[in-house]
């Protein structure tokens, strides 16, 4: 008779930005272990996005890939919407209402699913969960089975809000929290000015805020890993050479960096929207590092002043450029006002509403890419050695730019204005700094470039996170 095998049941919050790396961290693990089990679970709202066509039965089996992985989503209770509108002018009182309701729900959908996993004669032998799901460590210790937490944002952030939930400079940054010049030091970090920390610390701890819900989830998030025995495992999304020190600060858990976890070519691209792939032919046609890239993601929203800036600046540039203005950005804006924009502006690029960006990041004509500094959208430009132009805004954006820039020396801070813009004058500096030929724009790309090297490597066969996510899975075997 054959051993038992380990299933691993990956919950993520319903987020493109979680659901992305957590659907590379279920293939992953397959390809680690090809004989383990693994079930990717997300709220219905968002599964059905992955899935429009596909049917799912809870306990059912649900779509599956193949014999050793399966979708199956878990019910939280919202599942006429998601949280895709999350947006700096979120009403407070709804979304954190929301939250909450999550929470509740989510927790006993995740119950029923391990349930009916068991009934079927397919139990789970280890849940892993990503953020922003604090109940999920509980809900596997009551069936008794083993959790790890998957955090998708740089170990040295989740080394200052492990250290800021454990009592440490708490006060300090309510006390600075307009002070964003102001230098907080925290246990085995460098110095960090408040304007570098995770902005739900500084701007989300007042019960009043849009997001004080997601301050408070972080929070008890933090108070569940130190419930776990003997201690807590923690995944992250980084590898040791990019984060040494970050690593080393959080001692109190088994810290395992497996990542940068990249897309596989075949998993996730076009699980939220269709690809025609007409610019990747745009790009074939541009000569080598020669393309401006810019996204800001799936979430942050873009007014018209600053898309207006943007496309100014990209234009006057002289570059060739690829920017994504999303469909959702063009209905606020409008859509006669938002073609009549980007018709007006567009002489030297094109325009895009989605992109498979880790294809696009890979491309030889690809230069340089303007981000927001998504955790996400920093490790596939690390990964593919291509220098970065950091605007960040929210959550941990701020200390991934400062990673970018300050660490790794692989990109440059774009300053807004009072207002929150990016200028047209500022765009253009920040694409020269690193694609003009100066001295130190040639340093920034070789820094890419060695970055790059170095990631390839940590990833590669023996490389260091592929020996931890190795060890994790013997440990999971151990289980039995």
């Amino acid at each position: 008779m054959s051993p038992p095998r380990p299933h691993f049941l990956v919950l993520t919050f319903p987020l493109q930005g979680h659901i992305a790396p957590a659907l590379r961290l279920a293939r992953r693990l397959l390809a680690a272990a090809p004989d383990v089990l693994v079930t990717f679970s997300t709220a219905e709202a968002a599964h059905r996005l992955m899935f429009p066509a596909r049917p799912t039965e809870q306990g059912g089996g649900g779509a599956e890939d193949d014999a050793h992985l399966e979708f199956l989503p878990f019910s939280d209770g919202t599942e006429a919407g998601d949280f895709r509108s999350n947006s700096a002018d979120a009403d407070a009182g709804l979304f954190n209402a929301k939250m909450a309701s999550f929470h509740a729900a989510g927790a006993r959908g995740v119950a029923g699913v391990l349930d009916a996993l068991a009934a079927r004669g397919r139990p789970v032998t280890r849940v892993v969960y990503t953020l922003l799901l604090p109940w999920a460590a509980g809900v596997a210790r009551d069936r008794g089975v083993p959790s790890a937490l998957y955090w998708i944002q740089p170990a040295a952030v989740f080394a200052i809000y492990h250290h800021y939930f454990h009592g440490h400079a708490a006060g300090v940054v309510a006390e600075h929290r307009h002070d964003p010049s102001f230098v907080v030091e925290l246990p085995g970090l460098a110095p960090q000015t408040i304007g570098d920390l995770p902005s739900y610390l500084t701007d989300s701890t007042d019960p009043s805020d849009a997001f004080h819900s997601i301050f408070t989830t972080i929070r008890d998030l933090i108070e569940s890993l130190g419930k776990e025995r003997p201690r807590a495992t923690v995944l992250v999304n980084t590898c040791q050479e990019l984060e040494v020190g970050a690593l080393a600060a959080v001692g109190a858990h088994d810290v395992l960096p497996v990542g940068p976890v990249l897309p596989s070519g075949d998993d996730e691209a076009g699980i939220f929207e269709h690809d025609d792939a007409k610019y990747m032919e745009w790009l074939d046609a541009q000569p080598a590092s020669s393309v401006v890239y810019v996204s800001f993601g799936s979430l942050s929203t873009m007014a018209r002043e600053l898309l207006d800036e943007l496309l100014r600046g990209l234009e006057e540039s002289g570059r060739p450029y690829l920017c994504v203005v999303r469909k959702d950005i063009k209905a606020a804006l409008g859509e006669a006002e938002a073609a009549e924009m980007v018709g007006e502006r567009l002489r030297n690029g094109v325009a895009v509403e989605w992109c498979d960006q880790a294809r696009v990041l890979s491309h030889a004509a690809v230069g340089c890419f303007v981000t927001h500094c998504g955790w996400n959208s920093v490790l596939e430009s690390v990964a593919s050695g291509v220098p970065m132009v950091c605007v960040p805004r929210v959550s941990d954006q701020r200390m991934n730019a400062q990673l970018v820039v300050r660490e790794w020396r692989a990109g440059v801070r774009a300053r807004v204005d009072g207002g929150g813009v990016l200028r047209a004058a500022e765009v253009r500096r920040c694409v020269d700094e690193v694609m003009g030929s100066s001295e130190a724009a040639a340093e920034v790309r070789r820094m890419a470039g060695e970055w790059k090297r170095v990631v390839a490597e940590a990833t590669g066969k023996g490389g260091s996170s592929e020996r931890n996510l190795a060890a994790f899975v013997d440990g999971a075997r151990s289980d039995f």
